[in-house]
């Protein structure tokens, strides 16, 4: 008897116990704008294998928040947004997709990549965010490829800015978009090359 009341009397307490920040009404995501056609069949024999591996970030990407660049020395974070998973590996994944609808090469995962990874494309996410200065959304990547034919090692930078009207998840969420989308298949023109 002891413990029903016990029990009793903390039930009223259950609704206002929280172990964690609200969270946003919904979450960002990043979809590929070219992507390999359901069924399409790929064939490392017939085509070449690439691995795409995630990419480093800065410290400032380093969460699922999106940053906005204040000021030359100060990064806060547009209120409610908040990315599905880590933006780095979300923009691996559209890379991944871009890469193989745009080349025809295979994208090797890291597991699989074991036995011939074929060419190896890896880098560093330097900007994934909004920049208050100029309203724009801005995703920059460096990347480097070792091609499968003679180990060379090719560095360049990708870059993207696309305007955002008003700085909120919503708006953020699109522009990132449209910008990992442009640079992707920036990377993806020079890969195939």
């Amino acid at each position: 008897m002891k413990r029903f009341a016990i029990f009793l009397a903390v039930l009223p307490l259950a609704g206002c116990v929280s172990f964690g920040a609200k969270p946003p009404p919904s979450l960002l995501d990043l979809t590929a704008a070219d992507q390999v056609k359901p069924g399409q069949e790929q064939d490392a024999a017939s085509a070449g294998t690439i691995t795409i591996h995630v990419p480093a970030v800065p410290q400032a990407l380093a969460t699922a928040r999106v940053p906005v660049q204040a000021t030359p020395t100060s990064i806060a974070y547009v209120k409610g947004a908040q990315w599905v998973e880590p933006p780095q590996r979300l923009f691996a994944r559209l890379l991944s997709d871009t890469v193989a609808a745009r080349t025809g090469r295979v994208v090797l995962g890291a597991a699989q990549s074991f036995g011939d990874p074929g060419a190896r494309l890896s880098g560093e996410l330097r900007a994934f965010g909004i920049d208050a200065a100029s309203s724009s959304a801005i995703v920059t990547f460096d990347a480097t490829l070792v091609r499968a034919e003679g180990g060379k090692v090719e560095k360049q930078r990708f870059e993207a800015r696309v305007p955002v009207a008003v700085i909120d998840a919503a708006s953020a969420g699109r522009a990132l978009n449209q910008g990992a989308n442009q640079v992707a298949a920036q990377v993806a023109d020079w890969v195939g090359k």
